[in-house]
């Protein structure tokens, strides 16, 4: 069992918790970053289809290790510019978890391959 904590005295939010609890007994999935490309190796032309792609991709992932997004305990997006963190969040909201992870959110000059706009890698427990 998961356990999420938002601590009183810190500021909570939506869209991620400030800590996630895995008991020992659990198996742990570490999920390599995952990118806007589809199955044909084509990168998805904005952020939008982009993040789509990236968050699709991590749940085929977690589907192969049968799990799902409510085991994700911690994730990393990575982003190449500050101005797509809009276009991410719109298109992210109806596609991650509803119980969001202990998450961290960071802007890079740049990832693997210029045409790259947003990563994402997570650890699950279940």
């Amino acid at each position: 069992m998961l356990r999420k904590f938002n601590p009183s005295g810190m500021v909570s939010s939506d869209i991620y918790h400030h800590g996630v609890e895995v008991t020992a007994s659990q198996r742990m999935l570490f999920i390599s970053g995952q990118v806007g490309i589809g199955p044909d190796g084509i990168p998805g032309k904005d952020i939008w289809q982009q993040t789509e792609l990236a968050i699709n991709n991590l749940y085929k992932v977690l589907a192969s290790a049968d799990m799902d997004a409510n085991d994700i305990v911690k994730s990393t997006i990575y982003l190449t510019d500050e101005k797509l963190l809009g276009g991410f969040m719109e298109a992210g909201a109806g596609l991650l978890p509803t119980s969001p992870p202990a998450t961290t959110l960071v802007i890079v000059k740049a990832l693997a391959s210029p045409d790259l706009l947003v990563e994402i890698e997570a650890v699950a427990a279940k």
